[in-house]
């Protein structure tokens, strides 16, 4: 009772005690660091009818750090028991608030279930078709811990301005909080593993200095220039000796 962890945690617990006809969340067994959330498919969305399940791990340092998330129901937009990477999940701690609470990751999974996935961690792009039949068949899911899923939720319909305040809230919600994408993370985690990956090293093309190329033509070891040089001497005494030859003829 003494860990701030605790006393937050007992206070949303009775917060969310009442099941609202859109999501509820309780601890698995009276621990008080794991909880089972169910949440209704968005109105007018693919999800549209779906009821679906998740949990929830929280550090024993909530609120201060960020809990993990995981769908359990087949969805479509989330895989199942794999942590969603949500910048208010334990994925990104950095952008967590204290201020933020169980309801409030209940509701970013509400209005984010309908955004399109964008290689983020965790997420799918099943077409729209696929995810009305998991939507259908997400009814008869039921959780070894928590029961038939659809009995968890409170009557739809009941209050329906009641509803459609959760559905904005949830969709404001989602504005605020984003989807960390998949590439960067995955090579960060590479990176932390010791994963290397071949990158190619293009290194720019040779060539002689123009300072060899002018040495090599004045070079006495070129045969072609030893044999230029032979030739003029060789017409410089032809030369040399006719002139001679004439003037002994005079």
């Amino acid at each position: 009772m003494r860990s701030p962890a605790v006393k937050r945690l007992m206070r949303e617990a009775q917060e969310l005690s009442e099941p609202t006809s859109e999501y509820h969340a309780q601890p698995v067994d009276d621990n008080l660091f794991e909880w089972h959330f169910t949440v209704r498919g968005p109105a007018e969305s693919d999800f549209d009818g779906g009821i679906y399940h998740g949990r929830i791990i929280l550090p024993p340092d909530y609120p201060m750090k960020p809990p993990s998330i995981m769908l359990l129901t087949p969805n479509g937009r989330f895989e199942v028991n794999r942590k969603i990477c949500l910048s208010i999940s334990g994925h990104h701690p950095e952008s967590w608030r204290p201020s933020w609470s169980i309801r409030t990751a209940l509701l970013a999974i509400i209005g984010f279930m309908p955004s399109p996935g964008m290689g983020a961690i965790a997420s799918l792009d099943y077409t729209t078709e696929e995810r009305q039949k998991l939507a259908k068949k997400s009814l008869d899911f039921e959780c070894p811990h928590c029961g038939k899923i659809q009995d968890l939720l409170g009557e739809q319909g009941q209050s329906a301005n009641d509803n459609n305040a959760v559905q904005a809230e949830a969709r404001e919600i989602a504005a605020q909080v984003t989807m960390k994408g998949e590439a960067n993370q995955e090579v960060n985690q590479n990176r932390g593993e010791g994963i290397q990956t071949a990158t190619p090293v293009i290194s720019p093309p040779v060539s002689a200095p123009s300072s060899t190329v002018v040495s090599r033509s004045r070079t006495g070891s070129d045969p072609i220039y030893s044999y230029m040089i032979a030739a003029i001497v060789v017409a410089l005494a032809i030369l040399v000796f006719r002139r001679l030859a004439m003037m002994a003829a005079a």
